[in-house]
């Protein structure tokens, strides 16, 4: 399986493509004549069952100036790894539709995947100029959030992704890539970032939440566990049960 980068609007652009397929839908081989699909619908089709590959050779056959099939096309690459060639189709998208905010994102999340992150933050902070205040940019934010978290600016990061999670409050849920892409950084800094999550979410009142990444960042060995009972963001939780239990509990490094 291949590891997806910092993309979560890749996520959700699959999840939409997923939502366009019906049920039980047959190949697009086994299709009825009478009424061909289009080279994008044989596309999504693929998409929705994971087959990149074949999804890449019939977007390619779709028309070179639709944006919108050049940026399914390049989240195809991105899926096989080809991010020279995802980027590619980015710009592409990009260049007929300069306001394209998945595009903008998405070509962020190559240089996220390439350790560049003030390349991606820049490419992020274009996609919110798109659509500033709106639900759909909580991906965006979030993304955002974790480059400042990999060049060490937790102020900012934890900024975005508080305004990520008031743009939408399932943002984190939604989005399962967060724990693929935090494969690839050090326990320690899969800890820490577990651990503004949780603070985030204990900021906006969602306990549960914040409980939860509390457990995480616990069990993957974070390192300051004695100062959390005086960390302000965790004063409504202090009380609660669930809490002292994790406070009293060892914590084990994965």
């Amino acid at each position: 399986m291949p590891i997806l980068p910092a993309g979560l609007l890749l996520a959700a652009a699959l999840s939409s493509l997923s939502a366009q397929a019906v049920p039980d839908t047959p190949s697009p081989a086994a299709q009825p004549s009478a009424r061909p699909l289009s080279s994008e619908t044989r596309g999504d089709i693929f998409m929705a069952e994971k087959k990149f590959r074949e999804a890449i050779e019939v977007y390619q056959q779709a028309p070179a100036q639709n944006a919108v099939v050049q940026n399914k096309l390049g989240i195809a690459y991105q899926q096989t790894q080809q991010l020279d060639n995802a980027r590619k189709a980015y710009e592409r998208a990009i260049k007929l539709k300069p306001d394209y905010m998945e595009a903008l994102n998405n070509l962020g999340t190559i240089y996220y995947a390439r350790k560049n992150y003030r390349r991606a933050i820049n490419w992020y902070n274009r996609a919110l100029k798109t659509a500033p205040g709106e639900a759909r940019a909580a991906t965006v934010y979030e993304n955002l959030g974790r480059a400042w978290f990999n060049r060490k600016d937790y102020a900012r990061a934890s900024d975005c992704m508080l305004t990520a999670l008031r743009l939408d409050p399932d943002v984190f849920k939604q989005h399962g890539a967060v724990g693929q892409i935090l494969e690839e950084t050090s326990i320690e800094e899969r800890a820490k970032y577990h651990f503004y999550q949780a603070r985030v979410c204990a900021r906006m009142g969602r306990n549960d939440d914040a409980l939860q990444y509390l457990r995480r960042a616990l069990e993957e060995g974070f390192k300051e566990k004695k100062s959390l009972d005086e960390e302000p963001d965790f004063a409504t939780l202090k009380d609660l049960p669930e809490f002292k239990e994790l406070m009293a509990r060892v914590p084990r490094t994965l």
